[in-house]
């Protein structure tokens, strides 16, 4: 079965697999090129009948190891050659599987949702801290220039987002639906002035968070507080949502969009980033489901739009970013496998290679099969934002000038 699959998905690149019997079959022609070796003869049965999940459980459990190259080099291979619609037909009807029943893994009400967070951004804080950047941005970066840093990279970011919010006055109230380690809100209170409240579903992050505002001397300006996006009250000049959006389940966009258009002033603006699909409605893969994001799901823009023309909010702005994603997970990799011991003193060898095979899958979905980055932003009312551009990257143009100076006080912003 396993052979017959590779058979026909491999065409462009070279995988050689040691079979357990010490058999040697080579599919493909061309670089890049890789070996890998499956241990005990039911590995390939086991690969062959549900390839999503037990590929990467396989290399978690030590049953297939790399003889040749990395295993980024071998998902590069693979993941290349599904991106070219090389999909055997053998994978179709597991594929149709789960978009069918995607409802049942994506039903995701507030307890479910605490649980799913859980999950993933409950980890020991020090994990992250060996490979994100200092200020701990777990989304998207944004390489608007050649040869960037991450750090840079995720400060141009951040300086996107806020011209996109346009944060054109102090004291402008603004949500952080899904406000991670607390870098975004922490910057839109220091440099724009802005009232900031955070919420989260992490314990970590909601710790965390805080602590950063209080050693900042803001935390009248910027709080972070543990709550579903479903029972919080009040009225913002400003939404945004960085990284969030992929967690709520299509089951409940209707949900999200209404609320957020119940939660926007009549002049406000909202900013979405989430990443996304640009082959249409599709279903999570198995292995990250269940090992990664469980209840995750990368949308289509077409199932995004759709919820947004219900809820009554007007698409203002619709951006893709493109490849940005790949590079930012190129350098979390990087950094990870440079601090693969202390990842391994925290929690073992297992944990390590499931690690590197989600950042390493996930960055050649972003280069090869599809996966992108949508940021939308949305209002209420059409006369509320310019009628060009403009204002965006005039914004970002005068934040980027003032990069190098000390960070300012709230009242002085």
């Amino acid at each position: 079965m396993l052979r017959t699959l590779l058979g026909h998905l491999i065409e462009h690149g070279t995988l050689k697999v040691i079979w357990p019997n010490g058999k040697i079959d080579a599919f493909g022609t061309g670089g890049p090129r890789a070996t890998v070796k499956l241990h005990g003869w039911l590995t390939p049965w086991v690969i062959g009948f549900r390839p999503d999940l037990a590929f990467g459980e396989a290399y978690m459990d030590g049953h297939l190891t790399v003889e040749e190259g990395t295993i980024t080099d071998v998902l590069e291979i693979v993941i290349a050659n599904l991106g070219m619609g090389r999909l055997p037909q053998t994978m179709w009807p597991m594929r149709q599987f789960r978009h069918a029943f995607r409802w049942m893994a994506q039903f995701n009400p507030a307890p479910r949702a605490r649980k799913n967070v859980a999950h993933h951004y409950d980890l020991s804080g020090a994990l992250y801290d060996l490979f994100l950047d200092a200020d701990r941005q777990y989304s998207c970066a944004y390489f608007n220039e050649p040869k960037m840093t991450l750090e840079s990279a995720q400060d141009a970011k951040k300086r996107h987002i806020r011209g996109k919010l346009k944060l054109d006055r102090p004291g402008l109230s603004v949500l952080d639906i899904g406000s991670g380690w607390g870098g975004l809100g922490l910057e839109l209170a220091r440099e724009a002035g802005a009232k900031v409240l955070g919420i989260t579903l992490s314990t970590e992050q909601l710790a965390l968070s805080n602590q950063r505002a209080a050693a900042a001397g803001i935390a009248e300006h910027c709080r972070f507080e543990f709550t579903d996006y479903r029972n919080v009250q009040g009225a913002f000049d400003r939404i945004v949502s960085v990284g969030m959006f992929e967690h709520v389940g299509v089951n409940h966009y209707d949900e999200f969009f209404r609320k957020l258009r119940d939660l926007l002033a009549p002049d406000g603006v909202a900013l979405l980033h989430t990443i996304g699909r640009t082959d249409g409605p599709g279903a999570t893969n198995g292995w990250i489901t269940k090992y990664i994001f469980p209840g995750g799901y990368t949308p289509a823009l077409s199932e995004v739009m759709r919820a947004v023309e219900r809820s009554g909010l007007y698409a203002t702005d619709v951006e893709v970013l493109r490849l940005h994603y790949a590079e930012t997970l190129k350098e979390w990799r990087l950094r990870f496998c440079k601090n693969w011991a202390k990842a391994a003193a925290l929690y073992d060898e297992r944990f390590c290679r499931m690690w590197e095979f989600y950042l390493a899958s996930a960055e050649m979905t972003f280069r090869y099969d599809h996966n992108v980055v949508f940021q939308i932003q949305l209002a209420k009312r059409m006369e509320t934002l310019p009628m060009t551009r403009d204002y965006m990257s005039d914004s970002e143009r005068a934040m980027r000038s003032y990069a190098e100076r000390p960070p300012r006080t709230h009242e002085a912003a």
